[in-house]
């Protein structure tokens, strides 16, 4: 569809002076409130200060939302620039990208080190305000001018005074509020800013007036004398530091092959247990989204710790450190100086430089190393929180979840599972080794009982952590099986999932059927105890020997019993005897294992509700504490020399089948 707008030469507009700005104020700073073109000033002001030509900054919050910003620098230039014709305090509050921190060349610039880029501070200030007054006191007088209407009325300069020795710029603002969703200068903004500046410009007094709506004035004033490590104690409030702070700076001289004379950092750096929020500053503007010259102070840390833990051997085996386990507790804050910083956006909340970070990092990264190895034991606290860390990310790291699919845990391959979803008749049998496994199949009710082999023994359990649990197959399998997640003794888990109303035990009658059905009962114990707790755990209790007694005439077919164990044997010998058999005519047999019986024997000793023989698994009453200091002494890595002790006073007691 055609449009029947013109679109030709006459379409094209040009924006020209401030008015750029006023177009689109939020490509040139915050739009939220003023708080940023107030900055603008109050940086001109800090700038002086940096330079070492100021020692007074003087902000006044007026009543009528106006803010004053004095200073008692050198004053803006108000001669003709040579080149524009034009005064220079008209440039510089009127001309986008014009300025005294664009000559870098050292020497040649106003501000060696400013916070400025673009050019645009001041003059962005001017283009969002409704007046502006600038009172310069430079070469013995006063000099007055005034810029109304977003810059676009400039005032005549006049000399209002004589000031003798006197210099300084006084800048009062009235920011338009059409500009601005807050058209409110924000007070405790202006005062952290403030704040900053008193921390990173030693010697230099700042001061904030707020006039009051009664006609009182109400005053704060900013000093650290400690400088940034008496501010980043401030910010600690009560919290103290696990190793005492470290502060320092360090600047190139003229020799530098690397950075212009006078670049460099200052920093405080404190680790705690609750970090404070760190800060960073580049030519004492405020970095608030950090940024490289931020990056190169952790970089620098990072190196300086890292060889100090290897030269004291500090790392136990298996664990590496990262920079995020040496910073992640570090408190900071950073004043960086670069003769021309990039920043991200003119809102200046990120340094893109990239040469800070190597210029950062390479300041900070001797001091620090020849501190820590002066102080040793500050060295050797910080590097245990950063241990501390590094061991629990690679826990963390480490941690293994039920393998799913589709988000459902996938039923491991080789459980034979039933065909009823009745939770109160469904049980699942933990079966000692692949043949007692198949045994186990052939002989169980399809409908009720499901089967899972446990290849080999289960791993001990008793001390592994919670999130590296399912690290090993048999325990990830026997949990995916039983549809419950790891839970702790005091927790209240969700037992919705639970597949089956009785976990089942069945191992052989020997010691090594006796350690697996421990290392099993420790899992439960330890990682699912509630299963145990509301007698969902069973220990099967399969025979040690088979007893086959003879016919004995036509009313007395042949029978198979079945002893437990010496004591059941002994007994079925003494009854079969009463009933007139002479002791060879019976047979004996041993089984060595699950798996040599056949699925008939299986079935009706250890599977057959109505015939076998299992033990519910319950902790006794009151005997919780008990247990657990038993469990810990026998299932207990560190627990070797108690366990000895306990076997030489307890062995006669135990029963043995060796």
């Amino acid at each position: 569809m055609a449009s029947d707008k013109n679109y030709d030469e006459s379409s094209f507009r040009v924006l020209k002076g401030l008015e750029p700005v006023r177009e689109r104020p939020g490509m040139y700073t915050r739009t939220d409130s003023p708080a940023h073109v107030i900055q603008e000033v109050i940086d001109n002001a800090a700038d002086e200060a940096l330079g070492g030509f100021a020692k007074k900054i003087h902000v006044t919050l007026h009543g009528d939302g106006s803010v004053t910003v004095a200073d008692d620098g050198r004053g803006i230039p108000v001669g003709l620039h040579p080149v524009e014709k034009v005064p220079v305090v008209v440039l510089a509050y009127t001309r986008l990208h014009a300025g005294g921190k664009f000559d870098k060349k050292e020497g040649n610039s106003a501000y060696a080190f400013s916070g400025g880029l673009h050019g645009v501070g001041v003059a962005v200030t001017n283009a969002l305000s409704t007046r502006i007054e600038v009172e310069v006191k430079r070469e013995g007088k006063i000099h007055r001018i005034d810029f109304a209407d977003g810059g676009e009325t400039i005032g005549e300069i006049s000399v209002v005074g004589e000031c003798g020795r006197q210099s300084g710029t006084r800048v009062r603002v009235w920011p338009d509020g059409k500009y601005f969703e807050n058209p409110k200068v924000p007070q405790a903004e202006i005062e952290r800013l403030l704040r900053s500046k008193a921390v990173l410009l030693a010697g230099v007094n700042v001061r904030l007036d707020i006039e009051q709506a009664g006609g009182g004035v109400l005053t704060k004033t900013w000093s650290y004398p400690e400088g940034l490590s008496g501010y980043l104690r401030e910010q600690a409030g009560d919290q103290e530091p696990v190793a005492p702070l470290f502060s320092a700076e360090k600047y190139a001289g003229a020799e530098d092959a690397s950075f212009a004379n006078g670049e460099g950092a200052a920093w405080v750096l404190g680790w705690f247990e609750h970090p404070v929020p760190c800060e960073s500053y580049v030519n004492l503007i405020p970095t608030v989204a950090g940024g490289t010259h931020e990056s190169g102070l952790r970089a620098g840390v990072f190196e300086a710790m890292k060889a100090f833990v290897e030269h004291h051997a500090l790392t136990p085996r298996g664990i590496k450190l990262q920079q995020e386990d040496v910073c992640g507790r570090m408190s900071f804050v950073l004043s960086a100086r670069l003769l021309d910083p990039q920043f991200q956006g003119q809102v200046k909340e990120k340094l893109n430089s990239r040469e800070a970070v190597k210029l950062v990092s390479g300041m900070l990264r001797d001091p620090f190393e020849i501190w820590l190895n002066n102080h040793v034991d500050a060295g050797k606290a910080i590097a245990e929180l950063a241990i501390k860390a590094a061991t629990a990310r690679q826990k963390n790291a480490q941690k293994v979840e039920k393998k799913k699919t589709s988000g459902v845990a996938v039923l491991p391959g080789k459980l034979s599972d039933c065909e009823s979803e009745d939770i109160s008749a469904n049980e699942i049998f933990l079966v000692e080794g692949d043949s007692a496994g198949g045994s186990a199949k052939m002989a169980r009710n399809k409908e009720t009982q499901a089967i899972l082999p446990l290849r080999g023994k289960v791993q001990n359990a008793w001390e592994v952590d919670p999130d590296r649990l399912l690290a090993n197959n048999e325990i990830h399998d026997i949990a995916v099986a039983l549809g419950v997640d790891a839970h702790s003794a005091d927790s209240e888990p969700d037992l919705s999932g639970l597949r089956y109303g009785k976990v089942v035990i069945m191992s052989d009658a020997d010691v090594d059927g006796a350690h697996i059905q421990t290392l099993l009962l420790t899992l439960f114990f330890r990682h699912f105890p509630k299963l145990i707790e509301r007698g969902h755990i069973y220990v099967a209790q399969p025979p040690l020997y088979r007893v086959d007694v003879p016919a004995q005439g036509k009313k007395r077919p042949a029978r198979r019993l079945y002893a437990l164990d010496e004591g059941e044997l002994a007994a079925i010998r003494d009854r079969v005897a009463q009933e007139g058999f002479k002791p060879e005519a019976i047979e004996i047999g041993r089984f060595k294992g699950l798996g040599e019986m056949n699925p008939d024997q299986l079935r009706e000793t250890t599977m057959d509700p109505a015939t076998r023989r299992v033990l519910p698994v319950h902790v006794r009453p009151g005997a919780v504490a008990a247990t657990l200091r038993m469990f810990t002494l026998l299932m207990g890595k560190g627990e070797a020399s108690g366990r000895r002790a306990w076997m030489e006073d307890k062995g006669d007691t135990v029963e043995a089948d060796i």
